[in-house]
């Protein structure tokens, strides 16, 4: 899960997904980042966790990280939130980039659609409800693909 600074949107999608896997019993490693270095050791945004809390998931004790090339090679699948991760993902990754592995994660809910999650960061709290719900709703399906 990668967003730009790994402290709203893509800690909420890695503590939602990881809950579901959980549920599931699948054995899938799931982590998040940020494409920028920002919020790098930092605790995601009180609202992202109050919003997880109330949903009964935990992302308290996540620490922001960098998204780095080596990424790719590390995983399966690489879910960005809008277009500008897209763009800077692989700017990054440069000769790592496969576009087979990286998607807009709306487009798991909303397929081929290329929907951008909106950065919930200079709203109110009510922006962080609606990105978990868009999140939760993409979660649920590529739990439903079990890749």
């Amino acid at each position: 899960m990668v967003c730009l600074g790994n402290i709203c949107r893509s800690p909420l999608a890695e503590g939602i997904l990881r809950h579901k896997v959980e549920e599931e019993g699948l054995n899938w490693m799931v982590d998040s980042a940020g494409t920028a270095n920002y919020h790098v050791g930092e605790f995601p945004h009180r609202l992202s966790q109050k919003v997880a809390k109330l949903h009964g998931i935990n992302i308290s004790q996540h620490k922001g990280r960098q998204f780095v090339k080596e990424d790719f090679e590390r995983f399966d699948f690489i879910y960005v939130m809008d277009e500008e991760n897209y763009a800077d993902v692989k700017t990054i990754a440069k000769n790592y980039f496969n576009e087979k592995k990286v998607d807009l994660i709306l487009n798991a809910s909303f397929p081929n659609q290329n929907k951008n999650v909106p950065d919930p960061w200079y709203g109110t709290e009510e922006g962080y409800h609606i990105v978990y719900n868009m999140l939760n709703e993409a979660c649920k399906a590529i739990i439903k693909r079990k890749w």
